[in-house]
């Protein structure tokens, strides 16, 4: 990537950013799928681009009980890193959507070299409009994006309607106090963050509730909060150093400094980590032959 290609990229979310505070509400959720389809990011995050990584992914597993054979949604699917885990150690048929169409590109090339194209496909979606029949998945698996939608009622109804009854959802999201989020996260760089429109954990539990899911099971992990606002700060320490051409046009000291806020307001106890599971209520018995090709998305074509 180029220095001008990088600035323009972030010219783009700096617009759709805007678009989305005037009003425009799929501008606003755009934003971090622009950002996040950036290739620098990588730099910053790695492969994961969630706190705890691949060891929390196993977790959320564990805890959401995947069995091989089991059809799995991983909602904000970024670029792949959890969908190709649990279909490689979990031997599930995972369907990955995203608003990013570099996401997307990214990940279907990643589950191709990893072998996995058989049971791991990836496809443009909204979490707010997800193009699948009612009852179809075992479980729907989210890390770190539920934060980032805007309207999180209609994303958690969503989640609910597309898993089958007894169906289990696992989802990792940040949490904040609201009241005591730093200013300096409440804009741009906070949605970036994923902490602008973060939500406390008993909000979080009473939107899943009234979609209609049950939640089972919580358990906090603000350490890997904490560890990953470390890992991005030394990181961009350590590019303000390299002096790199192409990121001449970052502002590298207020990204450290917007850091340390974040980590400021993670230490005082006012945001953190959570990892959940909540169940959909059992109904009438489901079609146990119920396959991908049974979904919505692929009906439409």
């Amino acid at each position: 990537m180029t220095a001008m290609s990088t600035l323009a990229a972030f010219s783009e979310v700096i617009a759709t950013y805007r678009a989305g505070t005037a009003g425009d509400s799929d501008a606003a959720k755009s934003c971090c799928a622009a950002v996040y389809g950036i290739d620098l990011i990588g730099l910053f995050l790695g492969d994961s681009y969630h706190p705890g990584g691949i060891e929390l992914t196993r977790r959320l597993a564990d805890l959401v009980a995947l069995q091989p054979g089991e059809q799995v949604l991983d909602m904000a699917s970024g670029i792949g890193t959890t969908a190709i885990l649990l279909a490689a150690e979990r031997h599930t048929t995972v369907i990955g959507v995203d608003l990013g169409a570099a996401q997307i590109a990214k990940a279907t090339a990643r589950a191709a070299a990893a072998g996995l194209s058989d049971r791991v496909r990836f496809e443009i979606g909204d979490a707010e409009r997800l193009a699948f029949n009612d009852d179809t998945f075992d479980a729907l698996i989210s890390e770190c994006a539920f934060c980032t939608f805007p309207d999180k009622a209609s994303a958690a109804r969503e989640a609910a309607r597309v898993l089958h009854p007894g169906g289990r959802l696992g989802l990792t999201d940040i949490w904040v106090n609201p009241d005591r989020l730093d200013p300096e996260l409440t804009g741009l760089t906070g949605r970036i963050a994923c902490v602008a429109d973060a939500r406390p954990i008993a909000d979080l539990q009473a939107i899943l509730e009234n979609a209609g899911l049950h939640v089972e099971h919580l358990e906090r992990h603000d350490d890997t909060l904490t560890a990953t606002i470390e890992l991005v700060t030394a990181r961009l320490r350590a590019l303000r150093l390299l002096d790199l051409p192409l990121l001449r046009g970052v502002n590298l000291r207020r990204a450290i400094d917007l850091a340390h806020h974040a980590a400021d307001t993670v230490t005082r106890g006012d945001a953190g980590y959570v990892a959940l599971v909540a169940t959909k209520p059992n109904g009438p018995p489901r079609d146990s032959a119920r396959s991908p090709s049974s979904l919505k998305s692929e009906d439409q074509s």
